[in-house]
């Protein structure tokens, strides 16, 4: 094994009488082919998940994996991933989280952990120096996340790495989240939600050691420059002022705010919830470890307490719910943080019950800008109490599902998870990064649309589906798998030359730009593999963005009558199919899967869907 990785996995069988703890040792081509992080836990979820496991029985895997440069002195390196199989889409699941039991994984040797089976009864899972351990928690089961964490650390330390779950989460909503610190969040498509199927209400990680480098000199004074360089970027002033709330009024210019349940691309209150108007209730501001272009811009909200925003849960909890005012949004945000569910498909709930009300498909009443309401749905979907809201747990798919008729083309989703903030009535780049995203309809892999506006941006060429493919390699495959945050080269312009030089400096192996996109390409063709396998099968309609940008055009703003072209769109997809090498079905070449080393998977998809050249 290489430096840089400990090649160490702790396995916990939780069972009836407590917990079976294992090291296991894997091989050293997994850290060389897969790099960590995402590509960890996805190799691991192949080799070691039952084929067509329930997402919520014992039976499911939660992966927590850290990447070669995750704890090392360098910018935004306090990152982790946690995967699993999802109970939302029913396929591959995962999300990173900046924690500092990012930092202490990495102190403890080893490069995941991961969970099987269901402990009898509340639990906090202990990894102490090397030692694990399973306590109860039945005092903290019900508490919401900043109470529980508050109890958590006068237990166990203020260096304690601690992550958990609230009552969402406890409750198995199907986008429940894991949380820390109050205002980190991670695993949109329902990790909070595994984690409560396991009765695990935390997992608490405390090291002993520091990470084996291969050259911790080169490492220090690579890392040293990388975080002058992010300071002495032009943008850096203004980033500190408003971080990612910048984005509400770029939205709005560009007509790509969600809007009214993602009808429209711009919202005539934008002003009291954009970067400006945080900047005037903002009381401080935080980030995850071992950074220093920190985004948790903290504001006062309505309720007179701290609540950490960025602009996807100001514009799905904002715009796309027809709410102007910037601390109710907050006081929702804060809630949603508190009770452990997603503030996206929080926001996709909220806005799919108001037009479903609207519509008179439900009987509850839901008005657009109602935040008493919104507040009291939240607190019945984290709950799963009364009809609408144990009908909007399940996510805006299974709800469209139940009520059927229109309901499924106002649906906002892809793969069952719901979409996140940026309209695409007039973005079919970003429409197809949303399409093809490896966990559903999520911004983090593909965030093409800056690039898109600022080019052609009604275009459907293979150009665009090729940048859409590069972009993934970067954000999805290589920031996942290092892990690292992607926003010192996305908003600063941090050079990307630093990432192999780092990679170097970790571990001793000397990855080319060709190399790592290959492994990023691995990693997409596995995840996809996984995909398949646990559907048993696939359609390249579950690359299909939400039927309403298709059918419904904008009626507001610059872009008025722009919607997205069908028969273009599947150009388009046809594009990045071939550039991917996959076939029109979306599913991996035999030669393509061979060429990366993924052989292994062949047999199994040869059987489901049988496999071309």
């Amino acid at each position: 094994m290489p430096k840089g990785w400990s090649g160490r996995v702790l396995f916990v069988d939780l069972k009836e009488g407590g917990a079976e703890a294992r090291v296991v040792e894997y091989p050293g081509e997994w850290a060389r082919m897969f790099l960590g992080g995402r590509g960890l836990a996805a190799r691991i979820l192949w080799e070691y998940l039952e084929p067509g496991v329930d997402p919520l029985s014992p039976g499911n895997l939660l992966v927590f994996a850290v990447g070669p440069l995750t704890g090392l002195p360098l910018p935004s390196s306090g990152k982790m991933v946690v995967a699993a199989k999802s109970p939302l889409t029913g396929g591959y699941g995962d999300g990173n989280i900046g924690s500092l039991a990012a930092v202490e994984l990495r102190r403890s040797g080893l490069d995941a952990v991961v969970f099987r089976g269901r402990a009898r009864r509340p639990s906090v899972a202990v990894l102490e120096q090397g030692e694990f351990r399973l306590e109860p928690a039945d005092d903290l089961w019900g508490l919401d996340t900043w109470e529980a964490e508050r109890r958590l650390r006068e237990r166990y330390g203020r260096r304690a790495g601690i992550l958990e779950i609230g009552p969402a989460g406890e409750n198995l909503v199907r986008y429940a989240t894991v949380t820390s610190q109050e205002g980190r969040s991670g695993g949109r498509p329902g990790m909070g939600a595994v984690m409560g199927s396991k009765n695990l209400k935390a997992l608490v990680v405390i090291g002993d050691g520091e990470p084996e480098v291969y050259d911790p000199k080169g490492l220090r004074e690579t890392g040293l420059r990388a975080y002058l360089d992010v300071k002495k970027s032009r943008g850096y002033e203004f980033w500190m002022r408003q971080g990612t709330m910048a984005t509400v009024e770029w939205a709005q210019e560009n007509s790509v705010l969600p809007t009214l349940n993602f009808r429209e691309g711009v919202f005539d209150e934008y002003k009291g919830i954009d970067g400006y108007r945080m900047e005037e209730l903002k009381v401080a501001q935080r980030g995850c470890p071992n950074c220093n272009m920190t985004c948790g811009n903290v504001v006062r909200d309505a309720e007179g307490d701290p609540s950490e925003l960025d602009y996807e849960n100001v514009a799905m909890l904002g715009s796309n719910i027809g709410l102007g005012d910037l601390s109710k949004v907050a006081a929702l945000n804060k809630l949603a943080d508190k009770l452990g569910v997603d503030t996206i498909s929080l926001g996709a709930s909220l806005a799919f019950a108001a037009e479903a009300s609207e519509k008179g498909l439900v009987g509850e009443r839901v008005e657009w800008g109602d935040y008493g309401k919104f507040r009291e749905l939240t607190l019945d979907i984290a709950y799963r109490r009364g009809g609408l809201g144990r009908l909007l747990a399940e996510g805006v798919a299974r709800a469209a599902e139940k009520l059927g008729g229109p309901a499924r083309d106002f649906a906002m989703h892809v793969k069952r998870l719901e979409v996140s903030a940026y309209d695409c009535h007039a973005a079919p780049g970003m429409a197809l990064a949303y399409a093809t995203s490896p966990i559903g309809a999520h911004h983090k892999d593909a965030w093409v649309i800056s690039w898109e506006v600022a080019t052609n941006r009604f275009s459907y060429s293979r150009e665009k589906a090729a940048k859409v493919v590069e972009l993934q390699r970067l954000r999805g495959g290589l920031f996942e798998s290092l892990v690292a945050c992607r926003l010192p080269w996305v908003e600063l312009g941090l050079s990307l030359d630093y990432y192999p030089q780092l990679l170097y400096h970790a571990t001793g192996v000397r990855y080319s730009w060709e190399d790592l996109y290959d492994a990023a390409d691995r990693i997409y063709a596995l995840i996809r593999a996984l995909w398949v396998r646990e559907l048993g099968g696939w359609s390249r309609s579950m690359d299909t963005p939400p039927a309403r940008w298709f059918k419904e055009p904008l009626t507001k703003g610059p872009l008025t009558g722009a919607r997205l072209d069908y028969d273009k769109y599947n150009e388009l997809l046809d594009h990045y199919y071939d550039l991917r090498g996959w076939d029109r079905r979306g599913i991996p070449r035999r030669s393509t899967l061979e060429r990366l080393g993924l052989g292994f998977t062949v047999p199994v998809l040869e059987k489901i869907v049988g496999l071309e050249g």
